[in-house]
This record gives C-alpha cells, sequence and structure tokens, in this order.
C-alpha cells in the first residue's frame, strides 16, 4: 500500500510536538486534504484533539505492546482513503521501554515513514546542529528527513540554526517557530485538557486552536513536508487478524459511558464491540437520569475528581449502576470508572479536601495519590471475570493520579508481574460480572476483549 505518512517527533519531552501537530492537522485539513492521526504509545489525551480537528478517529500505536504486523494492521486500517497520514511521537525520539522497544524510533521503523525532529532550540544555534546530527547517527534506519526549530528568540536566532544544521548534519529546516504564548494548550496532573471538556467548559479554546493553526502555517513548508510525506516506501498488506467481522455480539447493546467526565477510551476497542454485531450505546453518567437498556457497561478512564460534585448530585445514576450490578450486569470499570465505582472520591479543590459519594459498589475510597503513574503493565487473571478467565496472560498500560483506600473484603482477579495496580501489584477488584481495575487493556495486545466480555454479556441477557 501506498500511504504518504510522516512521523513528527521530539528531540526530547516538552518539545512542542503536540502543539505543532495539532496545528498541522489542522492546516492540512484546511487544504482540502483527508488526513488521518495517529499517536506513538497508549495516551488517551492527544489522539482526542487529533479526532476533533480531523473528523477521524485517531489511532494508538505502540511497538511494545503490539506486534509489528498488528501496527501495519492498524495503520493500513485505519489509513484506507487517507491523502496522508501524521503519526505524533512519544517522548524523545529514541526513548523505549526496553532498548528500541514502545519508542516513537521502533514505530518510525516498523512503518518505513520519514521522521521530522522537533528540536527544542531554546538558547542554543550551533549546538542544535550537533544535536541533529547526533540524532541522525544514533539509528541509520530512522528516516530523519527534516527538522522543525521551536521555541526560537527571533529571526537572527532562527537563522543561524538553521544555516549551521544544514551545512553540518546536511537536512533540511522544514520550519522554525518562535517562542509565543499562544503556542500552549492547557495542562493539569494528567496533562492536556480532553477536548471533550475544553469544548464545553472552557472559553476559547476552538480559538486557540484555531491561533496554533496560523502561527504554524506561517511558520511551517507545508507544501514541503507533504513532498517528505509522500516519498515513504510502499507498505506491506498483511493479512487480516483484528479487524474481523463476526456474530459473536449480534443482538448484545454495550453502554459506554461518554462526556466530559468518561471519555478515555481506545477506538480500536470499540470498534472491534460493533465489528462483533453489538451495539454501543453512549451514555453519560454526569447528564442521564439512568443507564440505557442495554446488556452491559463500559466505564472507561477519564477525571471523575474533577466533575465530583456532578457526579454524586446524579444519584439516580449511581442507583441505577447499583442495581444492574447486583442483578448481574456486566461491568468493566476501566481506571477513572474504577474511582467512580468507590464508595466514595476525595480530591482537593481551591485548597480544600472535598469528599462525595460515587457509586459504592467497590468498598474503597478513591483519592489523589502521593505520584503519578505511567506505565506498561503486564500480568494474568487469578480467576474468571468477565473479560478474562483464569490463566489468561496481557499487557496493558496504567495512567493515573489516584489510589485505593480499600475499606473491606475485596477480592483481585489480575496479578501483575509489572506496575503498580490497586494494592501492591494487585489489580481488578471482582464482584460477580463487575470487575474494576487501573489497568487499561488494548484489543491489539489484549485479544480477550471484547470477546470475553460479550460472551458474558449475552450469558446475563440469557439468565434475564
Amino acid at each position: 500500500m501506498h500511504i504518504p505518512r510522516i512521523v513528527i517527533a521530539g528531540d526530547r519531552s516538552s518539545s512542542g510536538k503536540t502543539t505543532i501537530v495539532a496545528g498541522l492537522l489542522s492546516a492540512l485539513v484546511r487544504m482540502n486534504l483527508n488526513v488521518q492521526a495517529f499517536k506513538v504509545a497508549m495516551d488517551y489525551i492527544d489522539p482526542s484533539y487529533h479526532t476533533w480537528i480531523t473528523g477521524r478517529f485517531c489511532r494508538n500505536l505502540d511497538g511494545y505492546l503490539m506486534s509489528e504486523s498488528r501496527v501495519l494492521e492498524i495503520f493500513n486500517h485505519a489509513s484506507r482513503d487517507a491523502d496522508i497520514a501524521v503519526i505524533e511521537g512519544v517522548r524523545g525520539l529514541y526513548e523505549g521501554y526496553e532498548g528500541d522497544a514502545g519508542s516513537t524510533a521502533q514505530i518510525a521503523k516498523m512503518l518505513r515513514a520519514p521522521v521530522i525532529l522537533v528540536v527544542d532550540a531554546r538558547s542554543i544555534t550551533r549546538s542544535a546542529a550537533a544535536l541533529v546530527r547526533g540524532y541522525m547517527d544514533y539509528d541509520r534506519d530512522v528516516q530523519i528527513r527534516g527538522v522543525i526549530l521551536n521555541k526560537l528568540g527571533g529571526e537572527r536566532h532562527a537563522d543561524k540554526a538553521t544555516r549551521e544544521i544544514e551545512r553540518y548534519a546536511g537536512v533540511p529546516v522544514v520550519g522554525a517557530i518562535q517562542r509565543n504564548d499562544e503556542m500552549h494548550l492547557a495542562m493539569r496532573h494528567l496533562g492536556l485538557v480532553p477536548v471533550t471538556e475544553g469544548r464545553l467548559r472552557h472559553h476559547g479554546f476552538a480559538e486557540r486552536v484555531s491561533r496554533i493553526r496560523e502561527i504554524v502555517e506561517l511558520s511551517l513548508d507545508i507544501n514541503r513536508l507533504i513532498e517528505i510525506a509522500k516519498e515513504a516506501e510502499d507498505l506491506r498488506e498483511v493479512e487480516p487478524d483484528l479487524y474481523m467481522r463476526n456474530d459473536r455480539g449480534l443482538g448484545l447493546r454495550v453502554g459506554v459511558a461518554q462526556d466530559e467526565a468518561f471519555n478515555f477510551y481506545y477506538r480500536d476497542n470499540l470498534e472491534l464491540i460493533e465489528l462483533a454485531g453489538a451495539e454501543v450505546v453512549p451514555f453519560s453518567p454526569i447528564h442521564d437520569s439512568r443507564i440505557p437498556e442495554v446488556d452491559g457497561l463500559y466505564v472507561g478512564g477519564g477525571y471523575p475528581e474533577l466533575y465530583a460534585e456532578d457526579l454524586s448530585r446524579n444519584s439516580s445514576m449511581m442507583s441505577s449502576i447499583r442495581d444492574a450490578q447486583t442483578d448481574g450486569m456486566p461491568l468493566y470499570a476501566e481506571c477513572g470508572g474504577l474511582m467512580y465505582m468507590c464508595r466514595e472520591l476525595e480530591w482537593p479543590h481551591d485548597g480544600e479536601e472535598s469528599r462525595y459519594q460515587m457509586v459504592g459498589v467497590v468498598p474503597a475510597l478513591a483519592r489523589r495519590g502521593r505520584r503519578r503513574i505511567v506505565s506498561y503493565v503486564n500480568g494474568a487473571f487469578v480467576t474468571d471475570t468477565s473479560i478474562g478467565r483464569s490463566g489468561d496472560g496481557f499487557m496493558g498500560h496504567e495512567f493515573h493520579h489516584s489510589e485505593l483506600v480499600v475499606d473491606g473484603d475485596v477480592r483481585y482477579a489480575i496479578k501483575l508481574n509489572r506496575g503498580t495496580g490497586i494494592s501492591n501489584g494487585l489489580d481488578g477488584i471482582v464482584d460477580g460480572r463487575m470487575i474494576a481495575s487501573y489497568s487499561h487493556l488494548h484489543s491489539a495486545s489484549y485479544r480477550g476483549f471484547p470477546d470475553v466480555f460479550l460472551d458474558a454479556c449475552r450469558e446475563y441477557r440469557y439468565e434475564t
């Protein structure tokens, strides 16, 4: 397959690549191009921007959690009928979990994609050339085809750095962006503000993204970037394995919590539910009075701590979830969903600790933890659950700043070999067909989801 594509990689974290990618995607869309975005690693928030800007679901690509064949399948599947694909990297170009694994460089090599390196050029000129040359020499299989200089102090700064990079490293500078306070997106304890929340609750959000596009259009040679993308090699086709239609979920309805508080989902997880014939039924724990008529519930990640008062006030919704769980409905609560299932949620607001009642099917208090947890996880189910059977192994991801204080007897369904989980490497509190965990699962790395979950939903339907 020939799909024009480029990887936008940073020389380090906070190089500014996410903001630049947002502006670039917006500029390409304004050129009437059909743009497919990807994000290296398992972040949720950056992809929410990409999806909103392009009108196409952004996909995650991770060489640690996914085989090369699965990376290619996801890329080919998502990019069909796209004019260009833009892959945003993670951290610095070569940062991985184990050597190359999990790095932006690994994905660039798997996809044979040209790389555009974003360099944080604050306070450096000639040194920028040495940095770029070093990145090029570190792994010759990575095709660094252009440089974007970011956070420059002025035209003289840009000219000097550009001249040295093109002379010494022999790679073109395709963009030079001056330091500008408008080149920022709102941040907080887990990173950027997600798009769903930003659009609803942050005044001037869309205007800020539009302004970023204008700066990028003025600062980048976008036509040259498109040319570089078109020079990417053809990709091999792979045998379909992930996106296979089947009738496992035929006639089933799965309620998926989607609003300001809950919006961290991998698109592939939801698409595989749909490809199995089931209907994904969105609902809002904040705004709806009760759950819809469904055969199972999936409450994903997000920021329940920021909407705790709104969630707590909606007692009829929480009551309907408790009744469904007591009745035996399969309930998969993931990270933010886990916090919502607790008895109470405590979080600092305006300098004071505030505590709110939550659903109450997990006997615990969720509260702000001492540190932010961002890590791969791997482990296995030690008992049968509605998303996995005893002995099933998996790899996934955890991403949270909360912790649980458990108050009562609980059963853990997951033992982690790597990762924190809820308590000392134990994760996945189970009660009946409910499982609530910090571990995020992706269907490309854990093939039990959604199959086992849909089987549990069908069992519940037969019983009721």
